[in-house]
């Protein structure tokens, strides 16, 4: 199944709560209530949504975590960050100080979904310069 914008905006509000209402979703995705549940049955029956359940403290198996550093042009912060929470893959932004404006914590199901979520970043208008750090594996003192 192709995604679209719509599809990869119900998976973001989804994954920031999965236990929305429909009608939630629709408001919060912009679309009509009947779009939504006929988009979500159809990620459901292809497969992209595998199941509906909570997140822990506890590292997804198998996913790939990373942080990407996200440089701004200008004042395009609010715009950017904007599109960023429309990117699937994208679970937090924090503002920062240093020599990044942004941090996003990046949760990706395959190495594929992080490079394509990678490449929706670089072509945020706005964005100057990325730089990611996979995550491996928790260390302990």
């Amino acid at each position: 199944m192709q995604l679209d914008d719509t599809d990869r905006a119900i998976l973001a509000a989804l994954r920031a709560d999965a236990r929305l209402s429909v009608t939630d979703l629709a408001l919060k995705v912009g679309v009509s209530r009947t779009t939504a549940r006929t988009r979500l049955e159809a990620l459901v029956a292809s497969g992209q949504i595998r199941r509906f359940t909570i997140e822990t403290e506890t590292d997804v198996e198998g996913q790939v975590r990373a942080i990407t550093m996200v440089e701004l042009q200008g004042k395009m912060s609010r715009a950017v960050i904007r599109a960023l929470h429309r990117i699937p893959e994208v679970a937090t932004v924090y503002a920062t100080n240093g020599n990044w404006d942004l941090v996003a914590e990046i949760h990706a199901e395959t190495l594929g979904a992080f490079d394509r979520a990678l490449r929706d970043i670089r072509e945020i208008p706005g964005v100057l310069n990325s730089e990611s750090c996979l995550l491996l594996a928790p260390v302990a003192g």
